[in-house]
């Protein structure tokens, strides 16, 4: 299978004949003779070759005039990997799309972050996903606005309106012509109770999960590729949790949230097929922002069959890949809070690294109410932390001068983390920070900006797997054998990690 932007017909149609789902938001097929589009693994007898057309994305078969399938629901399939492990103009765009910038700035917001012309933004995206931001932006607000029909009682007012839509009729037109039903007759399909918010009915086959039963509460299912191998995932997030900010509780990592309208609580839980995922947010406007930051904290877009197919080639990984395949690069929700806790964990064990952050927190991070678990607040912003006094941080002065100089250039602008950034110049700035090694700043690249082929050759753990599989285990000499494993060195870390017997190999019980 080429990629999206470069649809293989012959591959496509293989694809939806055999109903694989790997290939599940890589493509979509569009039916002629029926006008509606499917996921590549959509249930029913596929068409025939001659009826089917495919696109890149959602929004390009919508707006081509295609109604989403009733039965595969496409808008549920997990997001196209190409996001995630690409770092040019079309995929930060993507990315910040996700993040519904669009709906919160417009189309010259995304462009100005981007630092293009509103023009070249909106010729790329058409070439390589048949839709531009604003279509883009429009399929994001039609599947908020059908995950809050089917899992909440709001009306459909306040739905509109959490959704991102500018008024009632734009919300009714859309809903109308993407899925074929009005908003009221989408939430009369809904079984049992759950269309009257009632707890216990049962869920759909994929999207959203069961009712909430707190106002603001959202409880939905997020898709993923398979395999997943929860235990690295989950383990790491439990393993490093900041007291305050993240737990482990009845099976599920929960965590706060800073969100664009306010705060929010995730609780976050590994199910076969799904992540059980429940959202407590103070603005449902930061419902699609929330989605799109669990996924990411998750990796839930990566597609481990590529993965792993790659990693596999070195005779030496293969069996680790063969033993627990599936794993994922344990992410972030907040890149600025990860950096800095990348720096306070420079040279010191997990354990300290947790306790030098949950005295930032307590002191300075904004207290919140989580009536559900043992939550206090959310971590310190860089603007409260650029404020404080060094001499009252306890740490070594050169760790000192190391933070307080990060979260002040975060603090004024003068250092951006985000979906935005651009990897090999956002690696460049941070090198030029005092304090900030390889090891720190190829941390950062790999669990907050996301970058797929970050290597951490210098980290104790990895050189100590290196040395008992049999690879070479100094630096520059395990750098130059990880060449063959790009463009997945930090999965490849992953499977290195899990050599060893630390907790975050393990999924808590």
């Amino acid at each position: 299978m080429q990629t999206a932007m470069n649809l293989d017909r012959e591959h496509c149609v293989r694809a939806v004949q055999s109903k694989d789902a790997r290939f599940d938001g890589w493509f979509y097929t569009a039916v002629l003779t029926t006008g509606i589009y499917c996921r590549p693994s959509c249930p029913v007898v596929p068409p025939k070759p001659g009826n089917m057309t495919f696109y890149p994305s959602a929004a390009a078969c919508q707006q081509a005039g295609f109604r989403a399938c009733k039965r595969c629901r496409p808008d549920t399939s997990p997001g196209s990997p190409e996001w995630n492990q690409r770092a040019d103009l079309v995929a930060r765009a993507m990315r910040l799309v996700a993040d519904g910038v669009v709906d919160r700035e417009g189309v010259p917001g995304l462009a100005t972050r981007l630092g293009y012309s509103t023009r070249q933004v909106e010729r790329q995206l058409l070439a390589e996903l048949g839709a531009g931001p604003l279509a883009l932006a429009r399929a994001q607000r039609a599947q908020t606005a059908r995950l809050l029909i089917e899992t909440s009682a709001l009306p459909m007012a306040e739905i509109a309106f959490a959704a991102g839509f500018s008024s009632i009729r734009s919300f009714n037109d859309t809903v109308r012509e993407v899925y074929a039903l009005s908003p009221s007759e989408l939430r009369a399909r809904i079984p049992g109770d759950r269309a009257s918010g009632r707890p216990g009915a049962p869920a759909p086959r994929s999207g959203p999960a069961a009712a909430p039963t707190t106002p603001g509460t959202l409880s939905l299912r997020l898709p993923f590729r398979a395999p997943l191998n929860p235990d690295n995932l989950f383990g790491h997030l439990a393993a490093t949790a900041v007291p305050g900010v993240e737990e482990w509780r009845d099976g599920a990592y929960r965590r706060t949230l800073r969100l664009p309208y306010g705060h929010g609580i995730v609780a976050l839980a590994p199910r076969p097929d799904h992540i059980a995922c429940r959202l407590t947010l103070g603005d449902l406007r930061d419902l699609t922002v929330a989605i799109s930051r669990c996924r990411r904290l998750l990796d839930l877009d990566a597609d481990p069959v590529a993965v792993d197919g790659r990693l596999r080639v070195d005779p030496l990984l293969a069996p680790l890949v063969d033993r627990a395949p599936g794993r994922r690069v344990p992410r972030t929700v907040d890149e600025a809070e990860f950096a800095v806790r990348a720096v306070l964990g420079q040279q010191v064990s997990t354990a300290a690294a947790r306790t030098h952050a949950a005295r930032l927190v307590s002191a300075y991070g904004k207290p919140l109410d989580d009536p559900e678990g043992g939550l206090t607040h959310l971590f310190p912003s860089p603007e409260s932390l650029a404020a404080v006094d060094p001499e009252t941080l306890a740490m070594p002065r050169t760790r000192r001068t190391t933070l307080i100089t990060l979260v002040r250039q975060l603090a004024d602008g003068t250092l951006h983390l985000g979906v935005d950034s651009d990897w090999a110049q956002t690696r460049a700035r941070l090198l030029a920070l005092p304090g900030f090694g390889p090891w720190t700043v190829d941390v950062i690249g790999m669990r907050a900006l996301g970058d797929p082929d970050a290597f951490l050759a210098t980290d104790l753990g990895i050189r100590r797997a290196a040395r008992e599989l049999g690879l070479p285990s100094t630096p520059a000499a395990l750098t130059a054998r990880a060449e063959a494993w790009r463009p997945w060195r930090a999965y490849a870390v992953q499977y290195l990690w899990a050599t060893d017997s630390h907790p975050i190999n393990f999924l808590p019980v």
